[in-house]
């Protein structure tokens, strides 16, 4: 070595120890979060347990009234309170879907969670809301649809991909509901 110079060693910068104990303990935190989340779900479960199941598409669908919202479900929650979120039969899952309003009723073709059809008569009315179930968008972002599953009231919030179209489903449910005379569109 040439005279003057210092032989420099590298100090060992991580402490894989500490390191590793630290990686473990985060670990434990987020699997106890998601424990906790799963198990507050199972139990609101067992709450809604004596909501019946949802009903299936007729045979004979009826005559289309509006085009298809094409969109995204957010969810159900019971009437009125927009935090209580449904969670049995899959009412809770946030998923793509798809609804068409028919003389027969609301279908509601879901992707990756059970479709279900509210029939004529159990709809009560729909409307444009800000929030429902922990989902917030813009005024008026979101269609709520209103409607009675057994003993039930519910509101099940979806937004279309064209929210402008939120317009003419506000219309027209309770018009059906009604039994005034629907237009095509």
């Amino acid at each position: 070595m040439p005279e003057g110079l210092v032989a420099q060693t590298s100090r060992q910068v991580t402490q894989w120890g500490a390191r590793l104990g630290l990686t473990v303990a985060l670990l434990a935190v987020v699997a106890g979060i998601y424990l906790l989340a799963w198990r507050g779900w199972q139990r609101r479960a067992r709450q809604q347990s004596q909501l019946p199941p949802l009903l299936s598409a007729p045979d004979e669908p009826g005559t289309p009234l509006l085009l298809p919202l094409v969109g995204r479900y957010y969810g159900s929650t019971r009437a009125g309170d927009w935090l209580d979120r449904i969670v049995v039969h899959g009412l809770g899952v946030r998923s793509p879907a798809t609804l068409t309003l028919t003389t027969e009723g609301l279908q509601v073709d879901r992707g990756g969670a059970p479709s279900f059809f509210i029939p004529t008569l159990a709809l009560r009315g729909a409307r444009r809301e800000t929030g429902l179930a922990g989902k917030v968008l813009p005024a008026g972002g979101l269609l709520v649809v209103t409607w009675q599953h057994g003993d039930w009231l519910l509101d099940s919030g979806f937004r279309g991909e064209h929210p402008q179209q939120h317009e003419d489903w506000v219309v027209a449910v309770p018009r059906l509901r009604e039994g005034q005379p629907a237009w095509h569109t």
